[in-house]
């Protein structure tokens, strides 16, 4: 009865079984994408000191924009300096980070 209605009354076509469901971001992707935005945020500004709730909005590999919340990035990367990689402190050190 509930799928006859949304398909005669509203309209609604039944989803298609065989589409695939949106891939889930590993933990190393996001913070790939948000090393992105502070790298596009250093280029521009020269510094990587960015305001806590600046907003930054990079183009992905897909070429959708998505808006990433670097401020609130930054510091925390800077508040779990003693648990990043050594290479992940170097990526950062090397845009600019200022850990003190």
């Amino acid at each position: 009865m509930q799928q006859w209605v949304c398909e005669q009354v509203l309209g609604i076509e039944p989803a298609i079984e065989d589409e695939k469901p949106p891939s889930h971001r590993t933990q190393a992707d996001k913070w790939a994408m948000n090393y992105e935005a502070a790298k596009q945020f250093s280029e521009r500004e020269g510094h990587l000191q960015v305001p806590r709730k600046h907003v930054e909005r990079i183009v992905g590999e897909d070429q959708e924009e998505r808006e990433h919340k670097l401020g609130a990035w930054i510091g925390n990367q800077r508040s779990r300096a003693a648990t990043l990689t050594p290479e992940r402190m170097e990526q950062l050190s090397a845009l600019g980070m200022r850990w003190a």
